[in-house]
């Protein structure tokens, strides 16, 4: 059975690591990206089952990203996770007009993060006990 695809797009880099170690410890495969270039270069190689992805990056912000990704038919049916440190009601609503299924606010409740990505996820099925 594969592991759960995801892809971290955050510029800081500890960041990026830091959720790398803790969801690679929870069986989930991980692919992390810079910023929202990368992102895309890397979405057609290594399609993800989720994205999370930080507001505040250089290039384009996650607001614009999360709605460019949405735009494309081939992608618009992944669901994006904002992890940000802006954690106003307008944040969380402009994430969700740009189409993101959630928002978690840093610092990140790990175990809730976790728990919302299986929710996230195409069910596995389960195995027949023969």
């Amino acid at each position: 059975m594969s592991k759960p695809k995801v892809t971290i797009v955050d510029d800081d880099r500890d960041t990026r690591e830091l959720l790398s170690l803790a969801l690679e410890s929870e069986d989930f495969e991980v692919n992390a990206a810079a910023n929202g270039l990368r992102l895309i270069a890397s979405l057609q190689l290594k399609r993800p089952d989720v994205i999370l992805m930080d507001v505040n990056m250089s290039w384009i912000d996650g607001f614009e990203l999360c709605k460019a990704v949405k735009k494309n038919e081939q992608f618009r049916d992944i669901p994006i996770i904002f992890i940000s440190g802006r954690g106003e009601p307008e944040d969380k609503r402009r994430g969700a007009e740009a189409g993101a299924a959630d928002y978690f606010v840093k610092p990140l409740d790990l175990e809730a993060l976790i728990r919302r990505l299986r929710q996230l996820l195409p069910q596995q099925p389960t195995p027949e006990v023969t």
